[in-house]
């Protein structure tokens, strides 16, 4: 059975850094792309980033490109997103997911599992 843990969200001021972590279980991490979507209330889930199966491609959503940094320890079975100078608008649940491409898609849809997200508040 796959599981994908979230931890690390919480409250913060505007300007603050969080680190994201997202633990893996039941699957063969290190042949699964990466990535973290986040869904704020009354909108779509949208990607944040994504990171491929060895670690060296990444991508990154405009609106956080410079801000937030993804990586993965694959012998730990984690994928980290750490979040720097933190905007009121990057207020949202958080989600890991895992998709069977060798490069962490864009869509939703390429995703094949999820984790139940962790709540990231930016009070301005």
């Amino acid at each position: 059975q796959v599981q994908l843990v979230e931890s690390g969200g919480g409250l913060v001021q505007d300007g603050e850094s969080l680190r994201l972590s997202c633990a893996a279980s039941g699957l063969t991490f290190s042949r699964y792309a990466m990535g973290w979507f986040r869904q704020a209330p009354g909108k779509e889930r949208e990607f944040v980033a994504g990171i491929g199966w060895s670690g060296r491609s990444t991508s990154y959503a405009d609106s956080v490109k410079g801000r937030f940094t993804i990586s993965r320890d694959n012998a730990k079975k984690t994928v980290t997103l750490q979040m720097n100078s933190l905007k009121s608008e990057d207020t949202a649940v958080y989600y890991c997911a895992a998709s069977p491409s060798v490069i962490g898609p864009r869509s939703v849809t390429g995703y094949d599992y999820w984790g139940p997200g962790t709540q990231v508040t930016v009070s301005s």
